[in-house]
C-alpha cells in the first residue's frame, strides 16, 4: 500500500510512503512529514515574524489578544483559540484550558492534582495547568 503526501507544492517536493498496511505509527510519519516547515505569522516588537509550528510550546489567550510561546519568544498573533485549534486540530496541539493550547511534544511531565486538573511541565520548565474540562480528552490523545 503506498500512501501519497505532498508537502510544499511550490517546491514541488513530495513524499511517498510505501508500506504494507496504514497503522497508527504511519499515520504519525504522515502528520510529522505535514507539518515540516509549517509556520504561523506574528508579532514581535511591532515586527512581521514567523516561527515554525514545531517550535511551539503553547498558546495563551488574554484580554482579547492572542500569544504563542517557544523557548525564549513571545509573539503575539493574530488568530483567536477557536481558529488554532482548527487549524493544528491534526498536529500535536490540544486545548487544555479555555485560554491555552499545548504542543502535546514538548510537555515533560503531567502531574494529576487533588482538585482533578493536571498539572503539565514543559520542556522548558514552565508549568501550565490542565483544567478539568479538558483532562478526559488529553489522557485519550496521549492514551493514558
Amino acid at each position: 500500500m503506498e500512501v501519497g503526501i505532498v508537502h510544499n507544492r511550490q517546491d514541488g517536493v513530495c513524499v511517498t510512503i510505501d508500506c504494507p498496511k496504514v497503522d497508527e505509527n504511519i499515520h504519525r510519519l504522515k502528520m510529522h512529514i505535514e507539518k515540516f516547515d509549517s509556520r504561523i505569522k506574528g508579532s514581535c516588537n511591532g515586527e512581521l515574524c514567523f516561527v515554525e509550528i514545531g517550535d511551539v510550546y503553547y498558546f495563551d489567550a488574554v484580554d482579547n489578544r492572542t500569544f504563542l510561546y517557544t523557548k525564549t519568544e513571545c509573539v503575539e498573533v493574530t488568530y483567536r483559540l477557536y481558529e488554532l485549534e482548527e487549524m493544528l486540530a491534526d498536529k500535536d496541539f490540544i486545548r487544555i484550558s479555555k485560554s491555552q493550547i499545548v504542543n502535546i511534544q514538548k510537555m515533560k511531565s503531567l502531574v494529576p492534582q487533588i482538585n482533578r486538573t493536571i498539572l503539565v511541565t514543559m520542556d522548558n520548565e514552565e508549568c501550565l495547568c490542565i483544567s478539568r474540562r479538558y483532562v478526559k480528552s488529553m489522557k485519550e490523545r496521549l492514551g493514558i
